[in-house]
């Protein structure tokens, strides 16, 4: 809109919350965003599927999450694939994860998921759980990372919470680090991002790595096949090879 010549922007007022909580009030929505929370692309055949519901409905909801920023879409020929927005998105699920209330476990298979989700899980583009905060007491234990030991402490970290990103310590890689990490192979990208960033790990309540390097230590264990995704969900599975590798290389019993 303009006025004698200059253009003045729509004024906006408070940010509609509850809007985002109309769309998260869905448990369906809510199964299709935790199925995509490890950041990868899936089908929504394959989403319908994970959130129980009929093919058309599926796309509803799909529709209603991209329109509102939770997800993109990606074509592929005559296909098309859903992710997550951006890592915004899985950091503020991670959150949710923290204040919402526990499902009750009324299978086995419900009580295996969580097991498998605390022993090992992606954390959108880094490893977590009990196998990436083994990984990271590896580094500050080896004196690869320095400047913190690993832990959360709440009464000096006024800033950290438990789950999303920690911001009271400054972990920086020691010498001795970037030749391990020569050693073992790992390539780091160079996109800008953070080198050195940590979670406060939910399930293990210690910290976690994340940034440029937590997310090369994933793409390296994946590549390597150390570990293995599964068909949906964010929990991977540890390898044989992937056991000897821990064994071997970072200091870690597994089995």
């Amino acid at each position: 809109m303009t006025m004698t010549g200059v253009r003045t922007e729509p004024v906006l007022g408070d940010v509609e919350i509850a809007e985002i909580g109309t769309l998260l009030a869905d448990r369906s929505r809510c199964r299709v965003l935790m199925a995509l929370i490890d950041g990868r692309a899936l089908a929504a055949s394959v989403l319908a599927d994970e959130a129980g519901v009929a093919r058309s409905t599926a796309s509803s909801h799909l529709a209603k999450l991209t329109e509102a920023g939770f997800l993109r879409v990606e074509t592929h020929g005559r296909h098309r694939y859903y992710r997550l927005a951006g890592p915004e998105v899985g950091e503020l699920l991670e959150k949710l994860t923290q204040i919402a209330p526990a499902r009750p476990v009324r299978s086995l298979r419900d009580g295996n998921r969580g097991a498998q989700l605390r022993a090992a899980r992606t954390c959108y583009d880094h490893m977590a759980g009990r196998l990436g905060v083994g990984i990271m007491a590896h580094f500050v234990e080896c004196r690869y990372l320095v400047g913190g030991d690993g832990e959360f402490h709440p009464e000096s970290a006024p800033h950290d919470k438990i789950i999303g990103y920690g911001r009271d310590v400054a972990y920086e890689l020691s010498p001795a680090g970037r030749d391990f990490i020569d050693e073992v192979g790992i390539t780091i990208p160079d996109n800008g991002r953070s080198l050195i960033r940590y979670c406060v790990d939910w399930s293990e309540q210690r910290h976690h790595m994340a940034g440029r390097l937590g997310r090369a230590i994933l793409d390296h264990f994946l590549a390597n096949a150390w570990i293995a995704r599964r068909p949906v969900g964010r929990s991977v599975q540890v390898t044989a090879n992937g056991s000897r590798a821990l064994a071997d290389i970072f200091d870690i019993s597994w089995n």
